[in-house]
């Protein structure tokens, strides 16, 4: 019956199903437990990506027949034998980079001096290149734990040649074939031999809060998470589409440790995208689903696109808190301002209840500002109000304003109770439909009374169901 009311409108027969509904407190916040992190690092196209979607047991990394599909370094959790860690995932290193593929060699580069253990991943079918060589050189100088990984070796002629990388001086390779599954797990089992349980730096305590940094592409999102980070943590570059995977990175911001996601940015309807486009899109809407609270930006400089408006109603429907940073404000002069007034009335009717923040990732102009209006919102999708103290409110607002007669008759509501939070969803017992503009109705009162800035609110309706007269 639950599940039911949650999930929309239905019908109630007696008041025993006002109890039926949950009236527990809030969820605790899950505990955070600092983990270790194995890096999977390598030149481009060696499979690194496979070989961590395979660790995982799952697809997450995107996987694409191109070398530079991956370019930013990112974490995932991962279980092996009891033992929990993370494992990221890099883009190709190459010492002599240019340009873009320069970024995400220095990616890479911090992925080794940060692990706490490394997989070095070889082609095994093309052997030890000059690139490979100067991975070693480089990792020779950490003190971190390094396993070479044979990558690709399907069949006993490609053994032989694997066979080969021990010239590389990491000892013995371990033959995997990532793609099928080959030799996988005992590379876990070495794997676990040599990662420490618990990371060189970390912290324990409570889960940090969630963040979604969404938007279409070339918006803003990864320099927005490096300004917040004070370093460089996701890929910048003048290309739209640089960010593919979302990318997980815990910051410091007021006193507390938030996990912010930089997603890819979204150019068209899923269902329209093709190949890597696709995978990132899926990867966007998991993130968002596992996020508690979405930061949209927005290029104020520019007039409001479908795609903004597609993103919005994206993260309205998957009903999470929400703030709109406005970016690149530094570009904004007075006609552009009185402008976008304009667009804001007319095209965000759907998410009045946001929180607004004008920003400029690139010079740091007012990012701070975000703590805050985050802070808020989580509140408002955290908040729940006490059933008794709704029912004298509503009491009192139904007197004032009734709802609209349907056949002649005056619907009644009986009860009203807040069914969960996360977020705050409102289930009203009747005795007849509320039309849809009573419901905005109510829902603007009740942000009125209550707040609820920069989280949704859902209002659902159980209709009493009609008696058999000739019922005995």
């Amino acid at each position: 019956m639950t599940e039911d009311v949650l999930a929309g409108d239905g019908v109630w027969s007696d008041e025993t199903d006002w109890d039926a509904i949950g009236l527990e407190g809030e969820e605790d916040g899950e505990e955070y437990v600092a983990m270790p992190t194995l890096a999977v690092v390598g030149r481009p196209n060696v499979g690194k990506s496979t070989l961590v979607n395979r660790i995982l047991g799952r697809r997450e990394a995107v996987v694409e027949d191109i070398p530079g599909v991956t370019r930013d370094r990112i974490s995932y959790e991962a279980t092996w034998s009891g033992r929990r860690f993370f494992v990221q995932d890099t883009g190709g290193w190459e010492p002599d980079a240019k340009g873009l593929q320069q970024s995400v060699a220095r990616q890479a580069g911090v992925a080794m001096e940060t692990a706490d253990a490394i997989l070095l991943v070889v082609d095994a079918t093309v052997g030890a290149t000059a690139t490979d060589e100067a991975a070693v050189k480089k990792l020779r100088r950490s003190k971190i734990p390094v396993i070479l990984v044979a990558n690709k070796v399907d069949d006993q002629r490609v053994e032989a040649e694997a066979a080969a990388l021990w010239s590389l001086g990491l000892g013995e390779p371990r033959m995997v074939s990532a793609a099928h599954g080959r030799g996988t797990g005992d590379l876990l089992d070495d794997v676990l031999a040599v990662l420490p349980e618990t990371p060189r730096e970390g912290t324990g305590g409570q889960g940090p809060r969630r963040v979604a940094l969404v938007g279409k592409p070339n918006v803003g999102k990864s320099s927005l998470l490096n300004k917040l980070a004070g370093d460089e943590r996701s890929v910048v570059h003048d290309v739209a589409g640089t960010t593919v995977d979302p990318v997980d990175s815990l910051v410091e911001l007021g006193g507390k440790v938030w996990k912010f996601v930089d997603t890819a940015g979204l150019r068209r309807k899923v269902s329209h995208a093709s190949g890597m486009e696709f995978y990132a899109s899926l990867r966007t809407k998991s993130a968002l689903e596992a996020s508690e609270v979405a930061i949209m930006l927005i290029d104020a400089s520019q007039p409001m696109t479908e795609q903004d408006l597609r993103v919005i109603s994206m993260v309205a429907d998957s009903g999470r808190a929400l703030v709109l940073a406005f970016n690149k404000w530094d570009l904004v002069d007075e006609d552009r301002r009185l402008q976008l007034e304009k667009e804001i009335d007319r095209e965000l009717v759907r998410v009045p209840w946001a929180g607004r923040v004008n920003i400029s990732a690139h010079t740091g102009r007012a990012v701070q500002k975000l703590v805050p209006a985050m802070e808020t919102a989580l509140e408002s999708w955290d908040k729940r109000i006490p059933t008794g103290r709704l029912n004298n409110w509503l009491k009192e607002v139904i007197a004032a304003t009734p709802p609209p007669m349907r056949g002649g008759r005056l619907p009644r509501v009986m009860f009203a109770t807040q069914a969960s939070t996360r977020p705050p969803t409102f289930v009203l017992f009747t005795t007849g439909f509320l039309e849809a503009g009573y419901r905005r109705f109510l829902e603007r009162r009740l942000r009125e009374e209550f707040g609820f800035d920069g989280s949704p609110v859902r209002i659902s309706v159980r209709i009493r169901e009609k008696r058999d007269r000739n019922k005995k």
